[in-house]
């Protein structure tokens, strides 16, 4: 943008210019150009899959078999969206000929056609080294979209993300594409991360993380002489509804099913459930006990950052203020122990540090007296990922009046299993109403993941060559 004396900044200006030349040449390719590398990258990260997550394992601590599923998971949405792309998706057309006569029903010949919104902003995420990194999913869709992608590396896995991207480049090298269509920006300052979503030559970003951090990078891309889309994902609570009906048919394999997901990888998905909503009876009582049964032998890894882990324990601490301990025990090894806590519902609707997200293996059981109060919970829980209901089987008003509640303030609603695990497919919708994301009507999992980095252009009565 301008002369820096800080190099950090000189470097952004650097691999930005390079993504901004890159733009019309990667927005103009062809299905078979795009899907060729698309493919190429599933490639060479399924070849080199032993050594990076060896690094993976030693920066992040999430363990091997984790982490080969997660490589697994990356390149199946990298060869996905090539997919996505031969079918022609980010190419399609609607087009209405000519009618004579006057308007309504007269008009002149239009053509609506999607064009790549041109370089993305790509912010990494702390929890998923490969699937929300370098070669993830914002970068899979950004670059089906014709979209160049300038990646912003997490502080968390800084040398997995190196090398990544040089196996990345390589394929881009052997291809003949230019330099400029995945570039990346190494640690920086917070100033560094709002210097690149500010950047003139940036067309959008891309972020998954926390609440905190996505704001203030939002609020930096509305602040924008020409504010630019933020596809943002902010974090989530996940509130779990356990219905008697449910309790009635297994809860003692509800029960461990539950503990693991809130355990799952240390609690530290954005998909992990953080809020188990009840009614008060003698058989939810039963299925907290047994809640508490299952999770404690349960043993947890180091978290992916000290800062992680400290952030956990003042986000427990929060709750714990308002809260009442049901399993609270000391760590016994390198991760924190998990933790569960309690309040009633009228406290949990009428106090805002009770929905404090704790980003970790914990969880705040909250007990209503009737399904209206139920629906009240969801209502201040607000935006989020996900919404599961247990229990809701049989068609009568009461339980449609919890779905309708699930949906108002959800992405994603489960009637059976568990929120931790999100499928890479054409249904999927992974965001939800602020704060769990930014632009609601998006998704940043699954295909239709590719839609946020195209914008609609009518052509109207244009020539031949234009249309192509």
């Amino acid at each position: 943008m301008t002369d820096h004396q800080d190099p950090s900044l000189r470097a952004i200006d650097q691999v930005v210019a390079k993504a901004v030349e890159a733009a019309d040449v990667w927005g103009e390719s062809m299905p078979v150009v795009r899907a060729n590398l698309l493919r190429g990258l599933a490639d060479v990260l399924e070849q080199h899959q032993q050594d990076l997550v060896a690094i993976a394992d030693r920066e992040s601590g999430l363990g091997a078999v984790r982490l080969n599923g997660e490589v697994a998971r990356t390149a199946y949405q990298l060869r996905g969206f090539a997919e996505e792309v031969e079918a022609g998706v980010p190419y399609r057309r609607v087009e209405d000929e000519a009618v004579t006569g006057a308007p309504p029903a007269g008009r002149p010949r239009l053509a609506r056609v999607q064009r790549p919104l041109g370089p993305v902003a790509m912010f990494s995420a702390s929890n998923f080294p490969f699937a929300f990194s370098v070669l993830g999913g914002d970068t899979a869709s950004a670059l089906a979209a014709g979209c160049p992608v300038v990646v912003k590396v997490h502080s968390g896995h800084p040398e997995l993300s190196r090398a990544v991207f040089e196996l990345a480049s390589s394929v881009i090298r052997a291809q003949g594409l230019p330099e400029g269509v995945l570039t990346l920006v190494g640690n920086t300052s917070r100033a560094g991360g709002i210097y690149l979503v500010q950047h003139p030559g940036i067309a959008a970003v891309a972020f998954t993380g926390s609440y905190q951090g996505g704001k203030a990078l939002w609020q930096a891309a509305n602040e924008r002489p020409r504010p630019v889309p933020f596809f943002g994902e902010l974090g989530s609570i996940n509130p779990l509804v356990v219905l008697p009906a449910a309790l009635e048919k297994d809860s003692e394999s509800l029960a461990r099913t539950l503990a693991g997901s809130i355990t799952l990888g240390c609690g530290q998905f954005c998909t992990s459930p953080g809020v188990i909503v009840l009614l008060e009876s003698s058989a939810s009582r039963r299925f907290v006990a047994q809640l508490v049964e299952d999770i404690a032998p349960i043993g947890t890894h180091r978290m992916l950052t000290p800062g992680m882990q400290k952030g956990f324990e003042a986000a427990v601490a929060t709750v714990a203020e308002y809260a009442t301990p049901v399993f609270d025990k000391a760590a016994d090894g390198a991760g924190p122990a998990p933790r569960l806590l309690a309040a009633d519902a009228a406290s949990f609707i009428a106090n805002p540090h009770l929905r404090e997200e704790m980003f970790g293996p914990a969880a705040l059981v909250v007990t209503a007296d009737s399904l209206s109060q139920v629906i009240e919970v969801l209502d201040v829980i607000g935006g989020t990922l996900t919404t599961t209901l247990w229990g809701v089987d049989e068609p009568s008003e009461a339980n449609r009046k919890l779905v309708r509640a699930a949906e108002r303030v959800s992405g994603r609603v489960l009637f059976g299993g568990v929120p931790t695990g999100v499928a890479v497919c054409h249904a999927q919708q992974h965001g939800g109403p602020w704060p769990s994301s930014t632009v609601p009507q998006s998704t940043s999992v699954g295909y239709a993941a590719l839609e946020r980095f195209l914008r609609p252009v009518a052509l109207q009565d244009a020539p031949a060559w234009v249309l192509g």
